[in-house]
């Protein structure tokens, strides 16, 4: 069984993070794994709380996975601190990582950050370079890029820009309030679109999470990137149209839509 790792923090109401990270990843057939960076106390309506863990600890976790059950994937998640960031390179390079994909979470929907200006310099200088696929969203690639990003173009120009500074590929992600939910994937100096189609569904808490988890668990499995993109975008819009509805903000996708047998039967 093909195996992948996610490095990110733990959602307490299972939208995120690393419980979706796992959900995503079972639902698409790989064997899950998780270490974490920080707990948090949150639910569909904000976060009341965060616990990092220390880079010692982290370390600890990251030597017990990559010792025993190597994984073929890696999706790293938000890390809010520079230690935590430059321990997880470090890791990654002595067990010679491979199919990394990161989703650089540094702005939140609403345009505020997420992480220090101090953690955003070390995440671009020992991380992104790492990586076989970023996935920033909107106001991610525009600081990743140093600029504003407002057309189907500009998305083309910001990809380019940040794939060619960090040498890797670029999924600059659609949506806020631009290009719908068509995706752009951009390498080796050319790039292709990736349509999708708008789900209408308020309950959205996670998908940045689910997307690039879905991608990993893709690479891990032996698919291109390309292949893995299409089949992980096609996987978030079959669990946003499942059209889950719990909590009172916006809540989580049905991750396991597709999970069924006689262990998911209900009386």
């Amino acid at each position: 069984m093909n195996t992948a790792l996610t490095i990110a923090g733990s959602d307490s109401s299972g939208g995120a993070g690393i419980q979706a990270d796992m959900k995503t990843m079972i639902t698409n057939g790989v064997y899950a794994m998780s270490a974490i960076t920080a707990l948090t106390a949150q639910n569909t309506t904000g976060v009341t709380g965060i616990m990092e863990v220390t880079p010692e600890f982290l370390e600890q976790q990251i030597d017990a996975i990559f010792t025993d059950i190597y994984p073929d994937a890696v999706k790293i998640g938000m890390v809010s601190s520079s230690d935590l960031i430059k321990m997880i390179a470090a890791k990654l390079k002595e067990y010679d990582a491979k199919n990394i994909v990161v989703d650089p979470v540094m702005v939140a929907t609403s345009g505020s950050k997420l992480i220090s200006d101090d953690a955003i310099s070390t995440l671009k200088e020992y991380l992104l370079p790492m990586a076989t696929v970023l996935t920033p969203n909107i106001p991610e690639a525009e600081v990743l890029a140093d600029m504003e990003v407002t057309s189907a173009d500009d998305m083309i120009a910001a990809a380019k820009k940040i794939s060619d500074t960090y040498h890797c590929a670029v999924l600059c992600k659609g949506g806020h309030q631009l290009n719908d939910a068509n995706d752009l994937l951009y390498r080796d100096g050319d790039y292709k679109w990736f349509n999708g189609k708008r789900i209408d569904n308020p309950n959205t808490h996670g998908t940045g999470c689910t997307l690039s988890s879905a991608i990993a668990s893709n690479l891990a499995k032996g698919f291109d990137l390309d292949t893995s993109v299409e089949r992980a975008k096609n996987y978030i819009s079959s669990a946003l149209a499942a059209m889950l509805d719990l909590g009172k903000g916006s809540g989580p996708m049905n991750h396991g839509f597709d999970v069924s047998g006689e262990f998911a039967k209900r009386p």
